[in-house]
């Protein structure tokens, strides 16, 4: 007899099986990384020695004099340290990627390469993994060197302005729009690859 899943007792999720190295900060990435871990992936964050995710401390809302937007963001996930800029974090990063279907980073554009973990490194470890770069303004481009926040790409996009009032100063949105939404079209990106990479067969940067 199949047991029937309940909201206590749910069971594996619809990416029971899929393993996602996480090597974001704060949300963009990260929010992606959770909401992958809702459904059911296992999620491994990988957080510097010398600097944590600045999320552990962030936000008003505390309890216990702890952040709460740490669990929130940080639920579904195993969190461990890595000195990405040395060799040997960089050859412990490279087993994780051998057993793992996709890596995720937001990071300015270069400092993967920087830290010799490009896509042509991971996938020599894994021919099937997929990146998921986030950045404020691409990989490419007259822009891409630039530090990417959610309140420079709300501005620029214009929803500061839009969102205003006549005669008053553009506000920001009540939750980090640029961000959250990054996020989303992330996760919508990685389970297009996860399907494309299981059908055609490879890995895809």
């Amino acid at each position: 007899m199949r047991s029937v899943p309940t909201l206590s007792d749910p069971g594996p999720g619809p990416l029971a099986g899929v393993r996602l190295i996480e090597l974001g900060t704060l949300l963009a990435g990260p929010f992606s990384g959770r909401l992958l871990g809702d459904m059911g992936a296992e999620i491994i964050k990988v957080e510097a020695p010398d600097k944590p995710d600045p999320m552990r401390e962030w936000g008003h809302a505390r309890y216990n004099d702890r952040a709460l937007w740490w669990p929130v963001q940080s639920r579904n996930k195993k969190c461990i340290t890595l000195d990405l800029r040395s060799e040997r974090g960089q050859e412990l990063m490279l087993e994780l990627v051998a057993h793992s279907d996709v890596v995720t980073e937001n990071f300015r554009p270069g400092t993967l390469e920087k830290w010799n973990l490009a896509y042509e490194r991971l996938s020599e470890a894994n021919p099937r993994i997929i990146l998921a770069r986030v950045s404020g303004y691409g990989q490419t481009g007259p822009y891409r060197d630039r530090a990417g926040f959610a309140a420079v790409a709300e501005a620029m996009g214009g929803l500061r302005y839009i969102n205003g009032f006549p005669g008053q100063a553009p506000p920001r949105t009540g939750i980090s729009l640029g961000d959250s939404l990054a996020a989303m079209f992330t996760t919508q990106g990685i389970l297009a690859a996860l399907y494309w990479r299981d059908a055609l067969g490879g890995g895809r940067g």
